[in-house]
């Protein structure tokens, strides 16, 4: 698998400034909003910006972790320390460029009053709703406002009396004077800066007007030099806007902003409005809920921060709007598990055999390997009794065609022991197979099936003696459609019932004593995590499906279901 990056407009882009020489070095940024957790979307653009700099790392090219946090009221330190903790275990290091939008409020306020000395901004007493119906529209020219003309003396004065905090909240704002008739609507005179008194969590209660995102994020991006300023598509319209802050402002130097497009993926949602409503409203565990595509609920679910880097490689840098199948981000996952992950055994839906003849070789243990494919991991002892829980599944009183596991009088191997052959099984009131009877074949441990035993499977088991009861959560994906977000009702409408199973399940000792995070496959099962929360060590083993195996057994039985 290589870690190469897609050849993409933007990586051409950057390598032939380069090499004509308008930059000897690139400089990128990252600059998250500290008003949410990241999501995998935000992945893409870490990869992106990060990865370049490690691409041109020759040149002295780097990325800044910057912080845009001029909107106090929904920003908080557990965001700012959140994201920085995505991007450290996504493998990425800002090093010591590490910036706040906040530290540069001063440099922000100045140049607000250049382009007010310039008669290039003005104080509008408008309320919102009259200057959103003073805009016009894509075929009417704007309205001037009443306050537009104001003088350069007056402005400058009631600027410094909004700083002052001499109005209330929504009395009065600074709009640039740019162009009423442009058809780009976000040339049409933007708000700039509005009062807001709310507690910022880096600079306190040192101003009451703050910035809008437009205004402040090109000045940013001047400030710190950076050569290419990467946005996501819907930036793109504001570009014009960008640009004429950079042409306008005492900056010192001049960005270039690019668009792409964003990562989407189907079966979810990306907005962190929405996604911080799921939280907010108990619809999920929080922020770090495996269910959700946050990258701390990826990590919690036991997605390897490796595979996530890939994702995001593979989808590549383009212009074209689109949406990511959900299940190539899980093909990846299970690529890397595949190779990385140790194997253990549990037992989801447990039935118990007993070996009725036991006696005839016992055992104490068997020897495992850790990984089929991966003989350096080694191999585990297992301990083993007379007794055994099997998965429910493993045994069929009818065995249908191409089912060559247990059934009355057949034979299938214990992983690693014996070949056993159903003696007998007893049901509850239910009709449930409550217990299966059987016998050992002496002479089988690690041997071939001997003549005229027809043994085509092995399957997974844990001693009852000595395995351990875990909790087992079984995830799945939150939404039941595609496109949660165009759903009739909303997105909440169609959250899938079914996302989440609580299993109680049987365990090997060795997943009892696993620390938190650790990454296994359950044999036959699918791929696990030791919960980074809630398993105790010892005590309490608690497991998340990171994701399923692909099971042909099932397909089949499911083409033959629908076959009848």
């Amino acid at each position: 698998m290589s870690d190469s990056p897609k050849l993409d407009f933007i990586r051409e882009i950057i390598a032939d400034d380069l090499a004509t020489g308008k930059h000897s070095t690139t400089i990128t940024r990252f600059p998250p909003e500290p008003n949410g957790y990241l999501h995998i979307g935000h992945a893409k653009s870490i990869c992106l910006n990060f990865g370049i700099a490690q691409e041109n790392a020759a040149s002295g090219a780097k990325c800044h972790l910057r912080f845009d946090d001029t909107n106090p009221e929904k920003e908080e330190t557990e965001y700012v320390e959140s994201i920085k903790a995505d991007v450290k275990w996504l493998g990425f290091d800002w090093g010591n460029d590490l910036y706040f939008a906040s530290n540069y409020f001063q440099f922000f306020y100045d140049s607000a009053v250049h382009l007010i000395k310039a008669g290039k901004a003005y104080v509008d007493h408008q309320s919102l709703e009259e200057m959103r119906a003073n805009r016009g529209n894509l075929t009417t020219p704007g309205t001037p406002s009443a306050f537009r003309d104001r003088s350069v003396e007056e402005n400058i004065d009631l600027f410094a009396r909004m700083k002052a905090g001499e109005f209330k909240e929504g009395e009065c704002v600074l709009r640039a004077k740019i162009d009423l008739a442009s058809p780009n609507m976000t040339l049409r005179d933007p708000v700039i800066y509005r009062i807001m008194y709310a507690h910022h969590h880096n600079t306190g209660d040192a101003w009451c007007i703050y910035p809008l995102y437009d205004f402040a994020h090109p000045l940013e991006d001047a400030l710190e030099h950076i050569t290419h300023s990467l946005c996501t598509l819907e930036f793109e319209n504001n570009r014009p806007l960008y640009d004429w802050f950079i042409e306008n402002c005492p900056v010192p130097s001049r960005p270039r902003q690019i668009e792409f497009a964003r990562l989407n993926l189907n079966y979810t949602v990306m907005s962190k409005r929405k996604l911080l409503q799921l939280v907010q409203e108990n619809h999920v565990s929080g922020w770090d809920d495996p269910r959700l595509p946050t990258i701390s609920g990826l990590r919690r679910r036991g997605y390897p921060a490796a595979a996530i880097v890939h994702f995001c490689k593979r989808v590549g840098i383009t212009k074209f709007k689109g949406t990511t199948d959900f299940s190539l981000l899980e093909f990846d996952v299970r690529d890397f598990l595949n190779h990385s992950a140790p194997r253990r055994m549990a037992v989801l839906d447990p039935v118990k055999v007993v070996l009725a003849n036991w006696s005839a070789e016992p055992l104490t243990s068997v020897e495992v390997p850790n990984h089929p494919q991966q003989p350096e991991m080694g191999n585990r002892n297992v301990p083993i009794s007379n007794e055994v829980w099997i998965e429910r599944e493993d045994f069929m009183e009818f065995p249908e065609k191409k089912f060559y596991r247990l059934g009355p009088d057949r034979y299938v191997r214990l992983k690693g022991g014996h070949i056993i052959r159903c003696a007998g099984f007893e049901k509850d009131a239910s009709g449930n197979i409550s217990l299966i009877r059987a016998e050992i074949l002496p002479g089988t441990v690690g041997v071939d099936s001997p003549e005229g035993v027809e043994c085509r499977a092995a399957i997974h088991w844990v001693d009852v003696a000595s395995g351990a009861d875990a909790e087992v959560r079984i995830y799945d994906r939150l939404f039941n459609v595609e496109d949660p977000d165009a759903a009739e009702g909303g997105f909440l409408s169609v959250i899938n019932p079914d996302s989440l199973k609580m299993v109680a399940a049987k365990v090997e000792p060795s997943l009892a004593n696993e620390v938190k995070e650790f990454s296994c496959q359950f044999e036959r099962v699918g791929y696990f995590v030791a919960d980074s929360k809630d398993h105790q060590q010892g005590t309490r083993p608690v497991f998340n499906r990171t994701v399923g195996l692909r099971d042909t057994w099932a397909k089949l039985s499911a083409s033959n279901a629908r076959g009848r």
